[in-house]
């Protein structure tokens, strides 16, 4: 399942198929055996609050990606201030470790700009290696000033580079934190029930309107999907704020 959410095209196709045949099976089955008069209401009751409850848990989930979404905007735009606040704190430090920590900085603002928009997980390896070493080295150049003169203008310079590197570990968090795969099994279930339900109770259904609501719930965890997926979705978040940072630091 985790695998299936990380790609939302395969989303789409897997979910209209399981969708249409479990129409398909019901109308089969309602075939076979039909509906008397006096079920069939209490039949359409039942299949009322299945589709109810779909829409409430497919309303649920979106807004549920909507806030993961705005998490990651959030985070992307912090991690670029505090980016920004140590490359001027920088001035506090002495001349040789301010122009060390300066150089770091462009170099740990690519990095972070590559984490956002590189796809492939081995590349993605290697940028996550290349950043834990930059953080080292930022630390180092910070602990050594700390300790060579422990100031209360060079402590400020360290409560920065500890905001900078927080601020990764917030991002990548956020990152981690996805919809539930509980959540889309129970989404599936209930779609393909939902699904079944309004083939076997149907009386004269032509195969055009059969694959309405298959499409439309479908289009439906699509979307769900692209925007929870931070790097396989057509909706992802552009480090735009970084991107600023790094032209205005060069």
């Amino acid at each position: 399942m985790a695998l299936l959410l990380t790609y939302p095209r395969l989303v789409l196709v897997i979910s209209f198929l399981m969708l249409w045949l479990a129409g398909w099976i019901g109308v089969r089955m309602g075939r076979r055996s039909r509906l008397e008069e006096d079920t069939r209401t209490d039949f359409g009751v039942i299949q009322g609050a299945t589709l109810t409850l779909l829409g409430l848990i497919i309303g649920f989930s979106f807004s549920m990606s909507i806030g993961r979404y705005d998490q990651r905007k959030i985070y992307e735009e912090a991690e670029a201030n505090a980016i920004g606040t140590e490359y001027l704190r920088a001035d506090l430090l002495p001349a040789a470790e301010a122009a060390r920590v300066r150089e770091l900085l462009r170099t740990y603002t690519d990095l972070r700009i590559a984490f956002y928009v590189t796809r492939g997980f081995d590349e993605l390896k290697k940028i996550g290696t290349d950043t834990a070493a930059v953080q080292r080295d930022l630390w180092t150049a910070i602990a050594h000033s700390a300790a060579a003169q422990p100031t209360p203008l060079v402590a400020l310079a360290a409560g920065g580079m500890n905001d900078v590197l927080n601020s990764q570990g917030y991002t990548q968090a956020a990152w981690w934190n996805r919809i539930p795969e509980a959540a889309w099994e129970l989404m599936f279930l209930i779609a393909i029930f939902a699904n079944w339900m309004l083939g076997y109770g149907a009386r004269h259904m032509q195969s055009k309107l059969l694959i309405v609501l298959p499409v439309v719930v479908s289009i439906s965890f699509f979307l769900i999907a692209d925007i929870d997926s931070p790097r396989r979705g057509l909706i992802r978040v552009h480090p735009q704020n970084l991107e600023s940072l790094r032209d205005s630091l060069r």
